[in-house]
């Protein structure tokens, strides 16, 4: 047992250093943090969506920044597209790949930005959601672990973080640079709450 426990651990570890080691990455972060301080300071809201553990990582994005991360300051306007009513209506109705986009379209303007993770990079439902919000000239951050043309261009900011053979140890990375994105956010917004950082 503790072979695979080390294992894991170590994984996780080659997956984190070669993010740390790949400059394009680091760069598309740097780029998403900028574009969300920059949401947030022209009173734009930013939504977030994704399927499976995706989604659990889109609303804990959320609620974050509507909530509090390190210390307390402002509520920030975040939404993860989790409702259960609107996603089991529209899934019934018009079909799973659109639980996204019809969200965004109903709700989504010009200003605000679309933050859509796809482990895959092939979850149709995320692609129908990107293309909505460029549509209604939304800005759009697209978190995958594998390189996907059609996410890439639908993107105003797209962030690869391939992470091995499988799905969790990309969300580790996206769970990761997430956080980052929050801090990067507080540390703009919100400076006298990271005097002592």
């Amino acid at each position: 047992m503790q072979h695979h426990i080390k294992s894991s651990l170590n994984e996780a570890h080659a997956a984190l250093t070669a993010l740390l080691r790949n400059p394009i990455a680091l760069a598309s972060i740097e780029d998403a943090a900028k574009l969300l301080i920059n949401v947030f300071e022209n009173k734009g809201r930013v939504y977030s969506c994704g399927n499976g553990g995706s989604m659990c990582d889109a609303m804990h994005f959320a609620e974050e920044l509507t909530g509090r991360y390190r210390h307390d300051r402002p509520g920030l306007a975040a939404t993860a597209i989790s409702d259960a009513g609107h996603m089991t209506c529209v899934g019934n109705d018009m079909g799973y790949e659109q639980v996204f986009s019809r969200y965004v379209e109903a709700h989504g303007r010009p200003g605000d930005c679309l933050l859509a993770l796809s482990t895959s990079g092939t979850s149709k439902n995320i692609i129908r959601a990107a293309a909505a919000a460029q549509a209604l000239g939304m800005k759009v951050i697209i978190l995958s672990g594998k390189r996907s043309e059609a996410l890439e261009a639908l993107s105003t900011v797209y962030i690869c973080t391939p992470g091995g053979a499988f799905a969790d140890r990309v969300q580790e990375l996206h769970i990761k640079v997430l956080h980052i994105l929050i801090e990067l956010i507080e540390r703009s917004l919100f400076p006298k709450n990271y005097l002592l950082s």
